[in-house]
């Protein structure tokens, strides 16, 4: 666990709306760097408007959200981005009519440090086999995950959060994914990612957050899940 002086993300008293709808309610956690964190919690709970608020593009947000000692509640979703952290939507949004490598190229360098296309491709060897010979949408589903994570290694972005990185994917492609979430951490990435699957969400992370009704009602240390089963049953209704 690193030291809490080396605290990245702070959010405080998070608030957000979509148009009339109030749909988190004072969220509360920190991520320090070189995390891995979760956010937890059943459907509805308010995990992917967190992050749609960290980056800005909720319909409507107050409180605080610093990064790096920097308050971004006032800020563009651009300017966000361009301070180091980046998106990677439960929707993927992988281009149909461009190759897997021109998917790979589109976004833009935010920063220096980002990883290099040969580095992406060893971390993805299933896209490096497809790279110039497959339109994105005809990738498998575990595939376009895959190609929508190392869309934003390039980038330079150093906090990368992940929205159900494996929703609806076979175990073998999960388990892929675990790995990969583990090779960007020991290579100095921050991970916030939101997760329904339980089990793999806890072979990844170093802590847990749980989210209930748009606010953060619980954390729990990874490595005191086993005592905290019954209650995380009971949170997340499993």
């Amino acid at each position: 666990m690193t030291d809490a002086s080396e605290v990245l993300l702070k959010v405080s008293d998070l608030q957000g709306w979509y148009g009339e709808s109030h749909v988190l309610h004072g969220v509360d956690f920190e991520v320090r760097q070189g995390e891995v964190v979760t956010l937890l919690g059943r459907n509805g709970a308010g995990k992917t408007s967190t992050l749609l608020a960290i980056m800005g593009i909720l319909g409507k947000r107050t409180g605080s959200v610093t990064f790096k000692d920097t308050e971004t509640i006032g800020m563009q979703p651009r300017a966000i981005a361009r301070l180091g952290i980046a998106l990677c939507p439960e929707e993927r949004g992988i281009f149909s009519s461009l190759s897997v490598e021109e998917n790979l190229m589109l976004p833009p360098r935010i920063a220096d440090g980002g990883l290099t296309v040969e580095r992406i491709y060893d971390l993805f060897p299933n896209l490096k086999e497809r790279r110039t010979s497959s339109q994105g949408t005809k990738l498998s589903g575990g595939e376009q995950q895959m190609l929508a994570i190392a869309r934003i290694l390039r980038t330079g972005s150093k906090m990368l959060l992940l929205d159900e990185p494996t929703e609806g994917l076979a175990p073998v492609i999960v388990q892929q994914i675990g790995h990969t979430i583990a090779a960007l951490k020991n290579e100095g990435f921050t991970i916030v990612l939101v997760e329904q699957n339980f089990r793999f969400a806890a072979s990844v992370a170093d802590r847990h957050y749980v989210v209930d009704q748009g606010r953060v009602v619980d954390m729990i240390p990874n490595d005191q899940l086993e005592e905290n089963t019954q209650k995380l049953h009971d949170y997340l209704g499993v």
